[in-house]
């Protein structure tokens, strides 16, 4: 049994050639916090604002069609809880590209891959683990340098941070100690809006065998203020310490 099982459910509706799964505010809540050490107030399950955590999404992606050496994952869609979505059994060798649709037929994840395959349950879990606790932490520990080099930052009474995409690509699937370190950082500033870029690497052990890019859109963008940011981060941290489950 996957891992991941704890986290969503298959659904009992069946539908040739899908496979449907639906996840619950509490579930959503509990991969964010015991998993991706991501404590986003809006995974809470008391929250109006509540979406399925997108790390999620990409690592239910995972559990359905395994690690392929390249992958782009395009986020479409916020998630309500108790949503139920549609991933097609699809041919996993080779290329392909897959729509993943929401009960009420909205795409909600754009997935690409080509290149090798490995359905292993090992690597999948590395992956998993190391990535989505590596996104989990780009609150406050990169994006608060980020905003302070650019003299901008997100609005802390509403703070609006949308994850946007991600891409992998792995030199080779060989991997028996995968690790995920950043390499750079990019924000482009339009006005009231904020285009993030973070790179990262792949290792296995002490060799790279591969690299990837998270992008986020920043919303609300206002003139940098060290207080505020000190408040946020601070409410952040206790929040985090009263929450974790």
């Amino acid at each position: 049994m996957s891992f991941l099982s704890p986290y969503f459910d298959l659904s009992n509706i069946q539908e040739s050639g899908k496979t449907k799964v639906c996840v619950s505010a509490e579930q959503g809540n509990n991969f964010a916090k015991r998993v991706a050490d991501d404590f986003n107030p809006i995974h809470d399950t008391d929250s109006k604002r509540f979406c399925v955590p997108g790390d999620l999404l990409f690592a239910i992606a995972l559990d359905q069609y395994g690690v392929h050496q390249s992958m782009d994952f395009r986020f479409q869609e916020l998630i309500k809880a108790d949503t139920c979505m549609s991933y097609p059994q699809v041919d996993i060798s080779g290329a392909g590209s897959i729509s993943v649709l929401s009960d009420r037929d909205k795409a909600v994840l754009g997935i690409q891959f080509d290149g090798e395959v490995s359905v292993d349950d090992d690597k999948l879990e590395q992956l998993v683990r190391n990535y989505v606790v590596f996104s989990g932490k780009n609150f406050p520990g990169i994006l608060v340098p980020l905003m302070k080099q650019h003299e901008v930052m997100i609005n802390p009474a509403r703070p609006l941070v949308i994850y946007e995409s991600m891409s992998l690509h792995f030199d080779t699937l060989d991997f028996t100690d995968l690790r995920i370190e950043l390499a750079d950082t990019t924000l482009a500033v339009n006005s009231k809006r904020g285009n993030a870029e973070l790179h990262f690497s792949l290792f296995d052990h002490d060799r790279e065998i591969g690299r990837g890019l998270k992008k986020l859109v920043l919303s609300g963008l206002r003139p940098y203020e060290q207080s505020a940011i000190d408040q946020m981060c601070e409410q952040y941290s206790s929040s985090k310490q009263s929450k974790r489950v």
